[in-house]
């Protein structure tokens, strides 16, 4: 698990040293840097799926310096960033401008340095610091540096623009069923849901207690049912095509079923959360962005409680929110035992767009904060003392 994030140079970070949990929940104003906190993670697992990242042949003592070649990639398939004069913090510390993306797993700690192109998308990597397989030494020959665990234990990215309600969705075997991968829209969800329906969800607290099986698609019918009670998921492959069909199925004396395009945005939008959740195996870590897209505030603060349940088996979530009902589901879990209190971090993101400043408040066992911030989740007291003075 990632237990810290460190950026330096980093769009709205000149530094920041950035404490992370089992679910971690980035609050805030807009464009106050809530985004670039998943984007680094994302950027981070992009360059390194696709090689930017690899060990050089000249590690020693865990530092590789100047590395042709290799770098960060700034777009690709989980962020698009632009060019390096998009990334760079405009009031960048240091002589040189460089940009340095750091995460720590319990005492390993991994660090990249990139130099800084304004028009290049592969920021050339200049140095990094990384953990060696044997202590006090160069490796052996061939042998790799070691490399955080979110890079292979299973990653999940969903952006807030989540793909939209229609009949049909694409059947990309080697996204979905390759990779277990559902698409930074959720665009893969239905094929993967199609391929893993028989797949047993572990008993625990992800087990949804009245949901007709342990399956998994039986499963997240019932925690979509939490949206939309009686409701059943049906996903289908259309025979000599690459696409998928979607249906939802409802509970009534003819059962009746319906195309997404028919029920709305909600159920459509939080099938992927419900997804990630459920699939989320131990060490894994997943990202949201705004789980509480097109919810009704009883949905919202449940999809909060599937994602606790998804970090009280093992995996890791952090989740970019502007809901306070997303918020108080974190804390109903910690209230009624299923997360420790440390296992639910806060922070809430001030800023102009130019910096960031953030406040972390503290979950207690009874689920209440040890402050209030101005600004974080106050506005219906303020609203409030307007209409009632």
């Amino acid at each position: 698990m990632i237990d810290r994030l460190t950026l330096r140079n980093f769009k709205a970070f000149q530094h920041v040293d950035l404490p992370l949990g089992p679910l971690t929940l980035l609050t805030g104003l807009n464009s106050s840097g809530k985004s670039s906190v998943l984007q680094a993670l994302g950027l981070l697992h992009q360059s390194y799926t696709a090689g930017d990242l690899d060990r050089a042949p000249d590690v020693a003592r865990g530092s590789i310096s100047n590395v042709p070649g290799q770098g960060f990639l700034l777009n690709g398939e989980l962020v698009g960033l632009g060019t390096g004069q998009d990334v760079l913090h405009e009031d960048f510390a240091g002589e040189e401008p460089e940009i340095t993306l750091a995460v720590s797993e319990g005492d390993y700690r991994y660090s990249w340095t990139v130099a800084w192109e304004p028009e290049q998308n592969l920021l050339p990597l200049t140095r990094a610091d990384l953990p060696l397989t044997t202590e006090g030494g160069a490796p052996p020959s061939g042998e790799a540096a070691v490399i955080p665990g979110y890079f292979t234990a299973g990653f999940q990215y969903l952006h807030a623009d989540r793909v939209s309600p229609a009949e049909f969705y694409p059947r990309d075997h080697h996204a979905a069923i390759g990779r277990g991968f559902l698409g930074v829209r959720g665009e893969h969800t239905v094929n993967f849901l199609r391929h893993h329906a028989g797949d047993q969800v572990p008993d625990g607290p992800l087990r949804h207690p009245r949901a007709q099986s342990s399956l998994l698609l039986q499963q997240a019918a019932a925690w979509i049912g939490e949206l939309c009670p009686g409701v059943d998921i049906q996903a289908a492959p259309i025979e000599g095509t690459d696409a998928v069909r979607l249906s939802y199925g409802f509970a009534g004396p003819q059962g009746t079923r319906r195309r997404p395009t028919n029920v709305g945005f909600g159920l459509t939008y939080a099938l992927p959360i419900v997804v990630a959740c459920l699939t989320a195996r131990p060490g894994s870590l997943v990202l949201m962005e705004n789980p509480e897209a097109h919810l009704h505030p009883h949905g919202q603060t449940r999809m909060a409680g599937l994602a606790a349940a998804a970090a009280a088996r093992g995996a890791q979530l952090i989740v970019e929110t502007h809901s306070d009902h997303v918020l108080n589901g974190a804390r109903l879990a910690v209230k009624r035992g299923l997360l420790a209190p440390d296992d639910v971090v806060l922070h809430y993101f001030r800023g102009d767009g130019t910096g960031a400043d953030i406040v972390s408040p503290r979950v207690d066992r009874d689920g209440l904060l040890d402050q209030w911030p101005e600004g974080f989740f106050d506005e219906l007291e303020n609203t409030l003392d307007q209409l009632l003075g």
